[in-house]
Parts: C-alpha cells; sequence; structure tokens
C-alpha cells in the first residue's frame, strides 16, 4: 500500500496518549512484539538445563539455535506478503494465536527431534517484527516514522533481554515449590504462550489498520487502492536495494538474535556463573533496546531532515561499522568485568544499526511497504541462521567466532553504498516533509492542539 493515501498520519509521538488510533497502534504494537519475543526466547536462558534433561551435545544445541531463527526467514516473507493484503490488525492476530501453541507445547518435547521441531515452530512468532514495523510506517508522518519504528522495534526486543533475567527466576520459583528442575523448565513456557493469546485478542479488538480505519472497509469504500495479489512483493525484490538494506539487517538483528541465543550459555561456560546470574547478566544485552534503537532511528530522522535520504544512509553505514568493531573487542575480553562493558557498548551500536535501518526502509518503496519490510527483516534472520552454525563447530572456540562475526560486519557495512535514491526520490521526500511539517507549524497558538488523528498529512 502506499502509505502517502493516508490521512491523520502523526507527525509526533505522545506517549501519554492512548487514545488516537496512531499511538494505540504504537502502543499495542510493541507490547505485542514484546511478547512475542518474550516466547520466542524463553527456552534460551534455560538452554543448559535443557542440555542436561535432554541430553544434547554441542553440535545439537547449535542445530536448535539455528532452527529458532530459520522458520522466521520464511515466515517474514509471508507476513510482508500478507499484510500487504490484509491489514496488520487481521494479520497480528493470527500470528500471535497461532504462536502461541507451540511455545506452550515445547514443554512436551521428550527428545532432541521433537525439541527441535518445537524450537522450529516457534520461530514463526519472530515475524511480528513486520507486522510491527508496517503499522508504524503508515501511522507517523516522515518526520518522526523512523523514531516511531525503532522505538516500537526496540522495546519489542527488549522483550529478548527481560526473558534472559525472568525464565530463570521463574524456574527458580517453581523449584522453590518443590518441582524439580526437569519439569520446571516445561511449565515455565506455558507463561509466555498464555500471554500470546491475550495478546492476540487486545490486538484485533483495540486498534485499527490505518488512522482513517480498518483496511478492508477502505479499500471497499475506494478510498484506497486495491492489493495487486503478489506484484507488490516482486516490485520490492526486483530493487537491489532491499537486497543489500537485508544483508545490512542480517549484520545488525541477526547479531542480535544470536547474542539471545548463546549469550546466557556463553556466560555461564566462559566465566563459569549460575543459570540465574548468565541470564542476568546476558539481560543486559537485550536492556539496551530500552534506548538504544530508538536512538538510531531518531538521529536516523534528525539526519534525513538534514541532510535528505542519503543522510540516512551514510549514518546507517557509519554504525555499523562501530558494531562490528566493538563486537571484535568484546570477543577478546577474557575478565567478567571487561566483558559486559565491552558487550553493553557492542549491544548499543547493534540497536542503533536495526534503528537506522528501518529509518531508511519505509522510503524506498512506499508502494510496497510489506514486502520490504518483510524482505529486509527476513534478512536479519538470515543472518542468525549463518552465524549459528559457527556455534555448531566443536573445535572453535565461541569467543572466535564472536571475533569472525565482527569482521563479517565491518566488511557489510561497505553494503550502504549500493543504498542509493534518485534526485527525484529525494526532492519528493524533501516535499512530502516540508508539507507534514508546515502543516503542523502553521497551526495558529491560540487554537487547541487537536487530537493526533486529525492532524493529516496532505496527499
Amino acid at each position: 500500500m502506499d502509505t502517502t493515501q493516508l490521512r491523520g498520519q502523526a507527525t509526533r509521538i505522545v506517549l501519554r496518549d492512548v487514545t488516537s488510533p496512531p499511538m494505540r497502534a504504537f502502543h499495542l504494537s510493541w507490547a505485542a512484539f514484546f511478547l512475542a519475543f518474550f516466547g520466542w526466547f524463553g527456552i534460551a536462558p534455560l538452554m543448559s538445563v535443557v542440555r542436561d534433561d535432554l541430553g544434547l551435545t554441542r553440535t545439537q544445541v547449535g542445530n536448535t539455535v539455528i532452527a529458532s531463527v530459520l522458520v522466521t526467514i520464511v515466515a517474514r516473507l509471508i507476513v510482508g506478503r500478507a499484510v500487504d493484503r490484509i491489514g496488520p490488525r487481521r494479520a497480528y492476530t493470527w500470528l500471535l494465536m497461532l504462536g502461541a501453541l507451540p511455545v506452550m507445547g515445547i514443554g512436551l518435547a521428550q527428545d532432541y527431534e521433537s525439541f527441535l521441531l518445537a524450537r522450529l515452530a516457534i520461530g514463526a512468532v519472530g515475524a511480528s517484527f513486520v507486522i510491527t514495523q508496517y503499522h508504524t510506517s503508515m501511522m507517523f508522518a516522515p518526520n518522526v516514522v523512523g523514531t516511531a519504528n525503532a522505538t516500537t522495534a526496540g522495546w519489542g526486543n527488549l522483550g529478548g533481554g527481560v526473558t534472559q533475567m525472568v525464565m530463570p527466576l521463574l524456574l527458580a520459583l517453581l523449584v522453590s515449590f518443590g518441582v524439580s528442575e526437569t519439569l520446571g523448565w516445561r511449565l515455565a513456557m506455558v507463561i509466555p504462550g498464555a500471554l500470546l493469546m491475550v495478546a492476540s485478542v487486545a490486538y484485533y479488538l483495540l486498534t485499527t489498520d490505518t488512522p482513517e480505519g480498518d483496511l478492508r472497509d477502505l479499500r471497499e469504500s475506494g478510498r484506497l487502492a486495491t492489493a495487486k495479489g503478489d506484484g507488490s512483493f516482486w516490485e520490492a525484490a526486483k530493487d537491489h536495494r532491499v537486497w543489500a538494506l537485508a544483508a545490512i539487517y542480517a549484520a545488525c538483528f541477526g547479531i542480535e538474535l544470536t547474542l539471545n541465543n548463546v549469550a546466557a550459555l556463553y556466560f555461564h561456560d566462559r566465566f563459569d556463573l549460575s543459570v540465574a546470574s548468565a541470564g542476568i547478566i546476558a539481560g543486559l544485552f537485550g536492556l539496551m533496546n530500552v534506548f538504544a534503537r530508538t536512538l538510531g532511528g531518531h538521529v536516523g530522522d534528525r539526519a534525513g531532515m538534514r541532510f535528505g535520504l542519503r543522510g540516512r544512509v551514510a549514518l546507517l553505514g557509519v554504525l555499523l561499522l562501530c558494531e562490528g568493531l566493538a563486537l571484535m573487542l568484546f570477543s577478546r575480553m577474557g575478565a567478567l568485568l571487561l566483558a559486559v562493558p565491552a558487550m553493553v557498548v557492542f549491544s548499543t551500536f547493534v540497536q542503533m544499526s536495526e534503528g537506522a535501518t528501518f529509518s531508511v526502509v519505509p522510503f524506498v518503496n512506499r508502494r510496497s511497504l510489506g514486502s520490504v519490510a518483510g524482505i529486509v527483516g527476513a534478512g536479519g534472520n538470515a543472518g542468525a541462521v549463518a552465524a549459528g552454525f559457527l556455534f555448531r563447530i566443536e573445535s572453535l572456540a565461541v569467543q572466535d567466532a564472536f571475533l569472525y562475526l565482527g569482521a563479517a560486519v565491518v566488511a557489510a557495512s561497505a553494503l550502504v553504498l549500493f543504498v542509493r535514491f534518485s534526485p527525484e526520490t529525494e526532492a519528493a521526500e524533501r516535499e512530502r516533509l516540508a508539507r507534514a511539517l508546515g502543516r503542523a507549524a502553521l497551526r495558529p497558538a491560540a487554537q487547541p492542539v487537536a487530537p493526533i488523528e486529525q492532524r493529516p498529512v496532505p496527499e
């Protein structure tokens, strides 16, 4: 869908507002993505217990890491096409409801094969990211769309950090009531699954597809064009910039997914920490999402306002380069007191790079926004799959795997050279931005401020 057809896009983010369609979508999309992340990686901080319970080898553990992100590649492509057609409200509702089933069902696994299949199925819930980015891209004007995208995604990604801390504590609580660890990790996974079910109902009841209402109603009334089958997907797929951004996203979000899967186990094994202590430290990596991804999107918006689309792209390249160097530094830290701050610095650049990536994505092809977001989002998971193979090599130390990944990220930063915009597109986006800001700036000071949904961006 071409989002420029929509009226009522918000020109600012007002966190206390929970009534206007843009801000309801903002709050519910990050909350839904948070719970999706919580369910997606809920088992990761418990892997040392699961490993002992099921008798998994390092190769098998590595395979489950790959499985948890592999299916998300396909799921994000499918959901990217679907959300262009049925809208974010219905797409999110179905994804959360169906995704809750394997999250709760993983506790039924009795061997490596059944556990692997469960992790594979759970990975589909990671496609929620595409819907989150699509929804906020439709709800917010060009001057804040990067910040909105980055904040909803970042606060959602925060679920990956919170689960590192909460799930070991939940397991410890169950054990304190006399439940064995073998049964405890299975019961613990029921909680995130149940929360996903609740979120699916809330999303359907409390959100709208666009600032103007339901996507289906707008199409039936002729106010928006009907979806054109798979045409939008192939239009996006033929654009080399989309694939360059997918590879860039593989080098940031793919790395974050990998760390979410292996960080707790890494600190447990390398520094001889307890499951709970390793989980708390690993959780710091995800907690940087409180501000870092938002910061990346915000500076992307600022660069765009000052230097145009090329400013957004150049900033992305710098952040990605810093991320790679920081990961290489983290890999060399042999003392816990040095490893933790190095990880925090690395995490900050990872998430800023993610935010900066999706401050560029909404401008690549407005007609195929869902498909572009789906392909780029799938690139993140493809990066996690590729990185996962390093961690299943018995002879390769985990810290050396981190070093090689850092070098790969440094190389990937050069891909921004392939993300270019024509002078016509630059001019059109400058005009669209000026109109959005001009309408807000010309409002007489004596008049009361209208609700967000009543401040339209001109067509």
